[in-house]
């Protein structure tokens, strides 16, 4: 049996991360295994949630995964009796769905788990209560745990608020945190710096776990949640297996007791400062595979040898661009591998680092020279959302001048992208997909093949539909062979 609660609000910066890190520190602090979860594609929050709780954060994303997929990431990591935390996002009833059947209040439901409202109670008092109200009678069948009050101006004004949620509403006010300097400056850090960027990280944990212990009554936090027992039942769930090579080539040399899918690869995986942004079950269905994950820094580390394939994912490659050019032994020699058919899997940041150079703040500064592009960094962002891609089979994009428009043909595959930055190339390159919604690299294509390389913009998730992880065992397999 296990427990565990959904943190929610009812918009977005209303204090969720603040809250969720900080009752998961302040319960591993109390000797209580917590798994933590967040709702959606973000990278930055689940870093926070598992240094918090010194365990893997996982991400729940209904437009990424399906119902099933998602209820198998939260059901599979969640050992008996620890207790479950997921962090939603935006806005407890909102998502792209009119009918919310990806909102956080559909999952809490569907995970059987209570939520816990953190409310920004700036401003409010009496409102508060029919807003609160108003969510309750928008969906009865949430159940909730009680409310969370942030952002507290004095005394003064949590007794009125407490008062009027007595009388109007039958929520439980959990802890009232206080509009103070140092929630303010955890609320910064949490909110827009990842947990591998900032140097004291630890004590920013440590701060949030401090503010709810002072201001939250944590024993019925954690009394309240729900007991859960096999959640996973409910979504009819057939076991799993995943997309996976058909004919893996004999030069690979999978043990004879591993599975047709299982594979002695040695895979690169760029993880700094700069590269940071992978899902965590991602990395758990490559090391499924046989997979050795070889960590490597393309700030720190020259680059390593005897690698069957390398991963670059996303991150924040512009606020470490004088040390990743300063890398000279890095760059040369991931293009050499390169050039000489090493098999890379690169988004966003990923794909950046690949092209010659980097435009920032009036220097350009060269990166690895494998693609023919210029980066500019943008004051905005360029894409940003979920992406709808269809495979081009090929693709062969016309100049403007010419009056024929390629056919493209595919699947549709879902992503996610999210960068302030243009690629500027050279020439027309081989484009992989072409863009059914979002951005990309032009606003019409994304993904471009060169060698053995796969690179892009779009952030993409291992699922049943989007296998990115066959796909890049696939080109390995090719290259053996």
């Amino acid at each position: 049996m296990s427990s565990g609660l959904y943190i929610a609000a009812p918009w977005r910066s209303s204090g969720k991360t603040t809250v969720s890190v900080g009752l998961a520190r302040a319960a591993y602090n109390r000797g209580i295994s917590v798994q933590s979860y967040k709702k959606g594609p973000d990278y930055i929050d689940p870093q926070w949630l598992a240094l918090a709780s010194k365990q893997a954060c996982y991400n729940l994303d209904p437009h990424l995964q399906t119902p099933t997929e998602y209820a198998r990431t939260f059901s599979q990591n969640l050992k008996k009796g620890h207790f479950a935390l997921v962090e939603g996002a935006h806005g407890l009833h909102d998502g792209l769905m009119e009918d919310g059947s990806d909102s956080n209040a559909e999952i809490a439901k569907q995970l059987g788990l209570p939520v816990v409202l953190t409310f920004d109670c700036r401003g409010m008092n009496r409102t508060l209560a029919a807003l609160v109200n108003g969510l309750q009678a928008f969906d009865t069948d949430v159940a909730y745990a009680g409310i969370v009050l942030n952002r507290v101006k004095s005394d003064r004004h949590l007794k009125k608020v407490e008062a009027v949620l007595k009388q109007y509403t039958d929520f439980i006010v959990l802890g009232a945190l206080p509009e103070s300097a140092n929630l303010s400056l955890a609320e910064k850090e949490l909110g827009l710096v990842p947990a591998l960027e900032c140097k004291n990280s630890e004590a920013v944990v440590e701060n949030a776990a401090k503010l709810l212990e002072q201001h939250c009554n944590l024993n019925a936090l954690f009394d309240s949640s729900q007991e859960q027992e096999q959640v996973i039942k409910k979504f009819n769930v057939a076991e799993h297996k995943p997309a996976s090579l058909n004919k893996p080539h004999t030069n690979l040399k999978p043990s004879q007791s591993q599975s047709q899918s299982q594979y002695r690869l040695r895979i690169g995986l760029a993880q700094d400062e700069a590269f940071h942004f992978y899902y965590q079950d991602d990395i758990d269905e490559l090391r499924s595979r046989g997979v050795e994950i070889v960590p490597v820094s393309p700030i720190h580390d020259p680059f390593p040898t005897n690698l069957d394939g390398f991963i670059m994912g996303g991150g924040f490659p512009e606020r470490f661009v004088e040390a990743l050019s300063s890398n000279v032994q890095f760059r040369q020699g991931l293009q050499s591998a390169i050039t000489q058919g090493l098999a890379v899997h690169a988004e966003c940041a990923g794909l950046m680092y690949l092209c010659r150079s980097i435009y920032h703040n009036g220097t350009q500064y060269p990166m690895s020279d494998c693609l023919n592009a210029d980066v500019e960094l943008l004051d905005r962002p360029v894409g940003r959302g979920y992406m709808r891609l269809k495979t081009c089979n090929p693709i062969k994009v016309r100049r403007p001048s010419e009056s024929n428009v390629a056919q493209t043909h595919g699947p549709i595959l879902s992503a996610h992208e999210f960068h302030h930055s243009r690629v500027v190339f050279d020439a027309i390159p081989d484009f992989i997909y072409h863009v059914e919604r979002g951005f990309g690299i032009d606003g019409k294509h994304d993904g471009v093949r060169m060698n053995n390389v796969h690179a892009t913009y779009a952030h993409f998730r291992h699922t049943a539909s989007t296998p990115w992880v066959d796909w890049l065992l696939e080109r390995i397999v090719n290259r053996a062979h």
